[in-house]
């Protein structure tokens, strides 16, 4: 690969690009250039997954605190201190920004402090006015929070939580994604007074119906005024905050309002149209299976890409990347059966086809359980989880599973595995239950719930 600065240059430090330069450089022996404009590690460890997570840990433990209270702890009255998380927070990812960094400086990889733009298929330039060639581009650059022009008053987005002075009063988020629905969770749990509104019929979009509707009813249990088929229609600001009039006219104020209505792929002003690359229309850049674009030698992973967007499908799709172009390794990243997870409280994780797609396909029998947990149970509350097998009634595969319950991230990481090699519910069946779990439910629905296009015999 003589003739060129680099073997590769990656643009976006972000999950995707970071592993890919990682192993392209350090097992592969690729020379590699990454450059960043921002902070390293991306929208996930600094301004996504990783704080958010934190956040959300910190907004659950008025509801542990007062759990222990009915479990006989004498626990005296506590405030949340907004100063001293965030001292903690910037210190967290200050150091997980360094170990990015630090790995990308171990395998060998050349790093840029700088924004910079594709000049042609093999050449980038920086913000700095540095040029540098090279064999493969990999474009990584993730995407942004959207939000619609000329709102009449500023707003903020999920990355302005983190930078907060101090929490709001009252807080309005707009917004039925996951993002909004989590946030409006954690900054409830803080202490602020929190609307949600969503101009669709029910909340968390594309997620199994009685799933969405079961998070719908925690998020209003917790003190949340969330209004379904509702959207701003006008913002201004006056001596009392920012005043938002809604669609059915009524007005309210607020101290802040957070548009979370959506990301788009971060590609405005990378110079990728001048090279004959058509976007699509949210402005992602269309790929491959391997990742390629129309231009051979830019190639293109992560959210960028509006395929699959977590944080896990793009360190995957920049570990094959890596291996495929610079060792002789090639595979393609599985898109097909990923699990998820909304870290709303309870919790919602999901992998596999909902029971409105499962039915659109064919056949299928629907195994489903609702309980009161034991651990708030004892205590009184009125909590309720739920659990969701979608069966082929053909094949007996299970085609998806859907768990509405505290820690339903960490069970679905597990149910994926089984749902991804393709377990029939007789294999559920068979896996002997771990007891007392709220997981072992997964193994135990016998009893058959409802049936979608299957013939009765006989």
């Amino acid at each position: 690969m003589a003739g060129f600065d680099y073997d590769l240059f990656v643009i976006g430090g972000g999950s995707g690009g970071v592993r890919a330069a990682r192993i392209a450089a350090g097992e592969h022996g690729a020379r590699v250039g990454l450059a960043e404009e921002s902070r390293m590690g991306g929208t996930c460890v600094i301004r996504g997954c990783v704080p958010k997570k934190l956040m959300v840990f910190a907004s659950a433990v008025p509801d542990a605190l007062a759990l222990g209270r009915d479990y006989g702890w004498e626990i005296p009255p506590s405030r949340f201190d907004w100063p001293t998380f965030r001292a903690r927070l910037d210190a967290e990812l200050d150091r997980l920004e360094a170990a990015y960094r630090g790995g990308l400086l171990n395998a060998g990889v050349t790093i840029h402090d700088a924004r910079a733009t594709v000049v042609d298929p093999h050449t980038v330039r920086l913000a700095t006015g540095e040029i540098f060639t090279a064999k493969h581009i990999l474009i990584a650059t993730g995407g942004r929070p959207h939000v619609p022009e000329n709102l009449g008053a500023p707003v903020m987005t999920s990355d302005d939580i983190f930078l907060l002075d101090r929490l709001p009063e009252r807080l309005l988020i707009v917004g039925g994604g996951y993002i909004a629905c989590e946030f409006a969770q954690v900054m409830a749990g803080l202490g602020v007074r929190v609307m949600q509104f969503y101009r669709g019929d029910q909340i968390l979009r594309g997620f199994d119906d009685e799933a969405r509707a079961m998070v719908a009813d925690a998020i209003r249990g917790s003190g949340i005024d969330l209004r379904t088929g509702t959207d701003v229609t006008s913002l201004s600001r006056d001596d009392r905050g920012i005043c938002v009039t809604c669609t059915d006219g009524r007005q309210a104020h607020f101290d802040a309002v957070v548009y979370a209505t959506g990301r788009v792929p971060n590609t405005e002003g990378l110079g990728l149209q001048a090279l004959g690359l058509t976007l699509g229309p949210k402005g992602q850049i269309p790929v491959d299976g391997w990742s390629q674009t129309a231009v051979p030698s830019i190639f293109a992973v992560g959210d960028v890409t509006d395929r699959m967007n977590l944080t896990p499908v793009a360190i995957r799709e920049g570990h094959a990347f890596a291996d495929t172009v610079f060792g002789a390794r090639p595979w393609q990243a599985d898109h097909h059966l990923v699990a998820s997870a909304v870290f709303t409280r309870p919790e919602l994780g999901a992998v596999g086809l909902t029971e409105a797609q499962a039915a659109e396909r064919g056949p299928v029998e629907i195994y489903e359980t609702a309980f009161r947990p034991m651990k708030t149970a004892f205590a009184g509350y009125p909590d309720r989880v739920m659990m969701k097998l979608v069966v082929d009634a053909m094949t007996r595969t299970v085609l998806g599973c859907h768990i509405v319950a505290p820690e339903a991230g960490e069970m679905i990481q597990l149910a994926g595995i089984a749902v991804k090699m393709g377990a029939t519910k007789e294999d559920f069946d068979r896996t002997c239950a771990v007891h007392p779990t709220m997981a072992e439910e997964l193994v135990t629905m016998r009893k058959l719930t409802r049936q979608h296009g299957v013939i009765a015999k006989g």
